[in-house]
Formats: structure tokens, C-alpha cells, sequence
């Protein structure tokens, strides 16, 4: 047995890729996931039900995750874990295929207009990672109080090779066994029904959804002739897409003998806001480029794509501007626009 760490918030920015559960424990025991606690009334009721398992709760909220930490701080779960995370970066980075015995959905945003459907959590993409990450026989659960939700979600999972309906209907209005959590009653008490699904890992193969690691650190060395003035006067906001990868330069920031350049980076799997450094170089006219060392940005395929198209703009800055060396993923140019 190895010692748990406890009582520390966790984050999967910072967590490793994959992550060690029995070390985060300090237990190997089944794990199950729910994904989108709230204000942990289910998390805390699974963390009861299956004594013998671990409990992994993520969420985005700030809100719910100070809630429930302060909650795990006054009382005694030792079984259970909770992660500031977006679900695509948990399935994608920190579980390995056939960790997980049961996942858990209670309530996902639907994100009702048309333009934002892509922020959905059931997805092809999110849920063949969700089939990936089940063992054998495991288990997927689903509740929501959208009609809409309930209809998409079930012709998603009906479309899922990987997945056996434990239901004699795509869903049931209730399921035995379930706690009632805070939003739930809400939604009984507003007239509104509820929608509960219920999956079976089955024997058919999985999607190969394989863990997303770090990459080696991103940065480019390049000579030109213009100064740290020149190139800060001359930026202006841009964007800069490169396949599903969407990046935003939204500002620059002088420093003795460098520039920052303020970035935001969205993939499908992951978010991140943080900075790209243009330092200058003891030999004259050269720089080197590179992620920032603050922030525990991680060096995603994304932030290699930043890299690379911030470091073409430089470069076209000046016609005499060229490249001295470089390391950045082998594909990163491809799909630029």
C-alpha cells in the first residue's frame, strides 16, 4: 500500500498524463468517475455505495469544486477525489483504456443554441473516449432533464457498437437505487421529467482512443535584424487555425530584453490561456522563441502549433529574417491557414 495523498486540490492541468490513481489513493481498487459533481450529493453517495472503490469526481466549476473540498476537509472520504477539469481532458489525458468501472453523468449542460453545440459533453469524440476508458462489463450511466438532450444522447449511444442498452427502452423516467441530488428535486418541483439511461461495456472492441502525453517542449531560433521595438510596434491581435487546433494572439508585453505574447489555445481536448516568451539572445539579431515557464502550461500539439505560427509571423516580418533551429512537432505546419 502507498501513502494517499489527501486533502490536496488537484487539477488535471497539472496532474501527470496518465495519472497513477493507486499512488493518488494509495489503493488499487476499481475506480469510477463521475463526471460534473455539482454540489457532490451523487459523488458523495456513490463514495458510500461502493466503500471498496475510488471515487473520482471532476468539475469546472470553482464554485461546486470549494463546496465539496471543504466538505472531503470536515468529513472522512478516503475513498474519494475531486479534479478541476474539463471531461475531454480527463477521458483523453488521465485515464488509460480499461481503467474505469463505472461512469457517471447527472444533468450535463445541454448548451442550447446551435452555435455553441460543440461545447456538449455527449459527443462522438467524448463518448467513444468514455467506451475506451470502461473496463470489460463496465458500467455508463446518463440522467438529464432535457427532452432534447434525451433524444440526441440516445441516438448517439444507440450508434455505439461498444455499448449494450440495460434498458428495455432508451431511457426510463427512474431509475431504483439513485440518491436524489439538489438539482434533480429542482427539476421535479419545476414539472419537469427526467431522462435515465443505462449502459453496458460489452465484448465488441473499443475506438483506439489512446492517452494524450506531453510533448517536448516547443521553441524556435531564428535571426533577424528588426529589434524587440520593431516587432512589439508592429503586432496586432490575430487568430491562426490549424486543423481542430484554434489559437489567439491577444497581446504583447515589453520586457528588458524580451516580449510576451498572451495566447489563447483551445483543442479538443484541452484549453489553455497562457503565454509565449521572444527572448533576445547574446548573439547579435538572434531570439529564440519559446512557451513561458510560468503557469504550467503543458507542451500540447496546440502549443506547438502557437509556436510555429507566431514564429512565421516574425520571421515575415523582415526578408532577411530566416530560421537557425527549431524544435517542433514534424506536422505542426500542416493544415495552416
Amino acid at each position: 500500500m502507498t501513502t494517499p495523498i489527501q486533502n490536496q486540490k488537484l487539477d488535471s492541468l497539472l496532474m501527470p498524463w496518465h495519472t497513477d490513481w493507486t499512488a493518488l489513493f494509495g489503493t488499487d481498487r476499481p475506480l469510477i468517475l463521475e463526471i460534473g459533481f455539482g454540489y457532490g450529493a451523487f459523488l458523495f453517495h456513490l463514495a458510500r455505495q461502493h466503500p471498496q472503490s475510488n471515487i473520482v469526481g471532476i468539475e469546472i466549476s470553482n464554485r461546486c469544486l470549494v463546496k465539496v473540498e471543504g466538505r472531503l476537509a470536515r468529513e472522512s472520504f478516503p475513498n474519494v477525489r475531486v479534479i478541476h477539469s474539463r471531461a475531454e481532458t480527463a477521458l483523453n489525458h488521465l485515464f488509460v483504456p480499461e481503467s474505469l468501472t463505472e461512469i457517471h453523468i447527472n444533468f450535463p449542460d445541454p448548451w442550447f443554441k446551435t452555435d455553441h453545440a460543440r461545447r456538449r459533453l455527449m459527443q462522438r469524440d467524448t463518448l467513444d473516449a468514455m467506451v475506451s476508458r470502461l473496463q470489460p462489463n463496465g458500467s455508463l450511466y446518463l440522467a438529464t432533464d432535457i427532452i432534447a438532450y434525451a433524444e440526441m444522447s440516445a441516438e448517439l449511444l444507440a450508434a455505439t457498437p461498444g455499448l449494450t442498452n440495460q434498458l428495455a427502452s432508451p431511457w426510463v423516467n427512474s431509475l431504483p437505487g439513485r440518491v436524489t441530488t439538489k438539482y434533480e428535486a429542482r427539476a421535479r418541483a419545476e414539472g419537469r421529467s427526467c431522462y435515465y439511461f443505462a449502459y453496458r461495456r460489452n465484448d465488441v472492441p473499443a475506438p483506439a482512443v489512446p492517452v494524450i502525453k506531453d510533448l517536448d517542449m516547443p521553441h524556435m531560433v531564428f535571426t533577424t535584424p528588426l529589434s524587440l521595438d520593431d516587432m512589439r510596434d508592429r503586432f496586432e491581435a490575430f487568430h491562426h487555425n490549424d486543423g481542430d487546433v484554434h489559437i489567439g494572439y491577444s497581446a504583447v508585453f515589453r520586457g528588458e530584453y524580451t516580449l510576451l505574447f498572451e495566447i489563447h489555445v483551445n483543442e479538443p481536448t484541452i484549453s489553455q490561456h497562457t503565454a509565449l516568451l521572444l527572448t533576445q539572445r547574446q548573439v547579435e539579431n538572434e531570439y529564440t522563441l519559446q512557451l513561458a515557464s510560468f503557469g504550467h502550461a503543458r507542451p500540447t500539439e496546440g502549443v506547438h502549433a502557437a509556436v510555429y505560427a507566431l514564429g512565421s509571423w516574425l520571421l515575415s516580418l523582415h526578408p532577411d529574417a530566416q530560421v537557425v533551429k527549431q524544435k517542433l512537432r514534424p506536422d505542426v505546419s500542416a493544415g495552416a491557414t
